[in-house]
């Protein structure tokens, strides 16, 4: 008899609790809120339905995507009234953008989501089909600045794990004001000559963690705003496009610095430039301090490591003035490949504020299988064990 009781009570707590499980993960699957998987059909208010649905439940929730292509408009996912900390967006197929770059051109962003905490995004593929347009920007005439495919402003508790995004029109993922975001697995596609295509930019931001990620731009791999600290990229295979730049900096004279920023293995092949920091030469009260470049393997680039404080494009805005941003304690550790140009290491620093702190060690790089040349200006700093080449800082 006790036995039996047992049992029985084993069997009414298993079911409870499995059902109970059941209930607290609620799905909603865009399908069967009116999304077409045919990427001709507007499906964007069924996104935006499964959102609010979301936001509602009390318990975590899943928006779920299956195969199939969706073509969706500019969209944003706000997060003011949701009261859902814990809403995941599982892909599995393709979100498509309208084919007339106008339809979001002139948006800012395709898909954005502002002020929401605990969202993650989880597989699929964002297909900004931003070819004409930058077509159109490439002729010179007169066209929308594009939209950013994926933006996140001040949000908490990011996670975007396996996603794909191709052809955006402008950046393809940008977090902006956000505390603890984590990139895993993103796989970034567009042409070396596609205009201001970012693969990842980050500013005013603390937290975030960029990882096991395929890039390639026709502009910074990643790229690295006012205001981030605490960032951590690792894993990291660039190409093409302009490397990994911390910049453009320095626009504003009053503007939030850059700080406790580590890059770590990570390659770069048939890129423009490695590691790159790039200020404006402008008045600023901006900096850019205690930065780690480690484990970094370079292949035919063209600027593998450079810092530019003379930063001036045809001399506009900013002719005969100099870089108000101070740079220190910068270190470049284990790095080794080849530049695409006789100069591969280049510090090009405020004649104001010149850079220091600045600490080479183990660096070995090569132009056409001979020791490359250095080109320094206004730096000083250290170096330890093998650097190659080294024409400023000593031992």
């Amino acid at each position: 008899m006790a036995s039996l009781v047992s049992f029985l009570a084993f069997h009414f707590l298993f079911t409870f609790f499995h059902y109970s499980s059941l209930a607290a993960n609620v799905n909603y699957n865009i399908q069967n809120l009116g999304a077409k998987p045919d990427g001709k059909t507007d499906s964007t208010e069924a996104f935006l339905r499964a959102w609010t649905s979301a936001c509602a439940s009390k318990h975590p929730a899943t928006i779920y995507v299956p195969p199939g292509r969706y073509l969706i408009g500019a969209a944003t996912f706000a997060g003011e009234s949701c009261n859902n900390p814990a809403i995941t967006i599982r892909i599995d197929g393709t979100l498509v953008a309208p084919s007339n770059y106008n339809v979001i051109g002139n948006s800012g962003n395709w898909v954005k989501f502002e002020r929401v905490t605990g969202v993650s995004v989880i597989g699929g593929t964002l297909d900004g089909r931003g070819t004409k347009l930058w077509a159109c920007k490439n002729s010179g005439k007169n066209c929308p600045k594009g939209a950013t495919t994926l933006a996140f402003y001040n949000s908490n508790n990011i996670m975007i794990n396996g996603l794909s995004s191709i052809n955006s029109q402008k950046f393809h993922i940008l977090i902006d004001g956000c505390s603890n975001a984590k990139l895993v697995g993103m796989k970034v596609f567009a042409p070396g000559n596609s205009p201001n295509t970012d693969g990842i930019h980050v500013e005013k931001s603390t937290g975030v963690t960029i990882l096991n990620s395929k890039i390639g731009t026709g502009d910074d791999c990643v790229s690295i705003g006012p205001g981030t600290s605490n960032l951590w990229i690792e894993n990291i295979a660039c190409g093409p496009g302009h490397g990994i730049s911390i910049g453009s900096l320095g626009w504003e004279l009053q503007e939030p610095g850059v700080q406790y920023v580590t890059v770590k293995s990570a390659t770069f092949t048939g890129t423009q430039n490695g590691v790159r920091v790039k200020t404006w030469a402008r008045p600023s009260n901006g900096f850019v301090k205690s930065i780690l470049f480690q484990h970094l393997v370079m292949v035919n680039v063209e600027n593998p490591i450079i810092i530019d404080q003379n930063y001036c494009p045809d001399d506009h805005n900013c002719p005969n003035q100099v870089s108000g941003v101070k740079i220190s304690d910068i270190t470049y550790q284990d790095i080794h490949g080849s530049s695409a140009t006789e100069i591969a290491l280049k510090f090009d620093c405020s004649k104001k504020y010149p850079c220091n702190g600045i600490t080479l060690e183990d660096v070995n790089l090569t132009y056409k299988n001979e020791p490359a040349q250095s080109s320094c200006i206004n730096v000083d700093g250290k170096s330890s064990g093998l650097v190659r080449p080294n024409g400023c800082l000593y031992n």
